[in-house]
């Protein structure tokens, strides 16, 4: 397709507007890291319950992934990212308003539900827009943009916190949300006017929700796949949505601003390998899996750090770990490529969503198992130590060990020459 021709000129519009909506998705996972400190004051929480409030958000996404896959199939990605795009910035407004845990775990959970859609919406509609051998890159591009919103959430949100508060920083980020959900629902189109399928057919009618969910579930490297999915995101938002500030800030004594400083380094790390990971795949690996595999060994051997070796080496070496840790998290994004070549694209908003329960559960269940650890290891009510926290990243570290070599056992798909 011409670059210049209309279809093409419209797919890259619609790219455009939705990853405005995916920024903020980002922004709402990892935001809580820098304003940890200020949040567990205001509200008087506990590791415990911090860990539960962060955890929360990922627990409901996941469990909205499972009936929102059939929908995306059967309404279009359109409607489903609007519609929970309102959920979206109802929950963020009532957050930056939140006096009590209880208050605060509601908006959570609104903000859950509402981003949940977006970014699997968002590739089952790629899936009608783009070929198969586009997609990973296109698909790779997408989660680089939204890693702005991951950029946005730390050095920026730490500034504005200081400047303004993090009550006023999330209830601007709630306004900018209603804007850009009405923007999505008004430019968004699911589907080219002369829609043909690319490879399968247009003509393929969806088969019933129980059907496509027995033949997701029943494919045995889904699973393998699954278990990878959640360690890969378990290791990379225990450290950059949560417990990397606390860790940093309470072990290594930096500022609030400092923390927020050498998070970014994840950021910019995991937007540049996004950038790229697609031609990597292509060029180095002519693989996803292999790829994908090089890449955990990596992040195995990063995310050690945090068992001890972080404090013993200079903050200018701990950024450049940073940095890599976010680079080669980066390929953990060949896990979406992977997924639409084993299954028809009449399924692949329910195979897509499916696959990311297991995402999102592993970022809720580490994020909790690891704020549990903490508190049991605390000296006092709400003590967060360095013991403890070496104790906590122990779970990630050793679940992607097993993750590994699992996934080590799954066939091919998407082979590239």
């Amino acid at each position: 397709m011409s670059v210049s021709s209309p279809q093409s000129r419209t797919r890259w519009k619609i790219f455009a507007t939705l990853a405005l909506m995916y920024i903020l998705v980002y922004f709402y996972r990892v935001s809580l890291a820098v304003v940890a400190g200020d949040i567990s004051r205001e509200l008087h929480l506990t590791p415990g319950q911090l860990g539960l409030l962060s955890g929360v958000m990922f627990y409901v996404y996941a469990a909205a992934q499972l009936p929102l896959g059939p929908m995306i199939d059967r309404l279009g990605s359109r409607l489903v990212i609007s519609g929970c795009g309102v959920l979206t910035t109802l929950g963020g407004i009532l957050f930056s308003q939140a006096d009590t845990l209880a208050t605060a775990m509601i908006a959570r959970v609104l903000i859950g539900v509402g981003t949940a859609s977006v970014l699997m919406a968002t590739f089952a509609l790629f899936s009608h827009w783009f070929s198969k051998q586009e997609f990973g890159r296109v698909s790779g591009f997408m989660v680089a943009l939204g890693n702005l919103g991951n950029l946005a959430a730390t050095a920026p949100l730490a500034l504005a916190t200081g400047a303004f508060g993090w009550r006023n920083s999330f209830l601007v980020v709630g306004v900018v949300q209603a804007a850009i959900t009405v923007l999505v629902f008004c430019k968004v189109q699911d589907k080219p006017d002369s829609h043909h399928a690319q490879e399968e057919g247009a003509a393929i009618t969806s088969p019933g929700m129980m059907a496509a969910w027995g033949e997701i579930f029943g494919t045995r490297d889904f699973w393998l796949l699954g278990i990878l999915a959640f360690s890969w995101y378990g290791n990379y938002l225990a450290l950059q949505a949560l417990w990397g500030g606390p860790y940093l800030m309470e072990v290594l004594h930096l500022s609030r601003e400092a923390t927020g400083s050498m998070l970014m380094c994840t950021s910019i790390g995991f937007i540049v390998g996004s950038s790229f990971i697609d031609m990597v795949a292509r060029r180095v690996f002519r693989s996803y899996k292999k790829t994908l595999l090089a890449g955990q060994l990596l992040l195995l051997l990063f995310m050690t750090a945090f068992l001890g070796w972080a404090e013993v080496i200079p903050h200018p070496l701990l950024a450049g770990v940073f940095f890599m840790i976010g680079l080669v998290v980066s390929s953990g994004v060949m896990i979406y490529p992977i997924i639409r070549s084993m299954f028809p694209v009449n399924i692949v908003g329910t195979a897509l969503t499916s696959l990311n329960f297991y995402v999102l559960m592993g970022a809720a269940v580490t994020q909790q198992v690891m704020g549990g650890i903490i508190e049991s290891k605390g000296d006092s009510v709400g003590a967060i130590t360095a013991a403890g926290l070496h104790s906590a990243f122990i779970f990630p570290v050793a679940g992607l060990v097993i993750s590994i070599i699992l996934y080590s056992r799954a066939r091919e798909y998407g082979q590239l020459n």
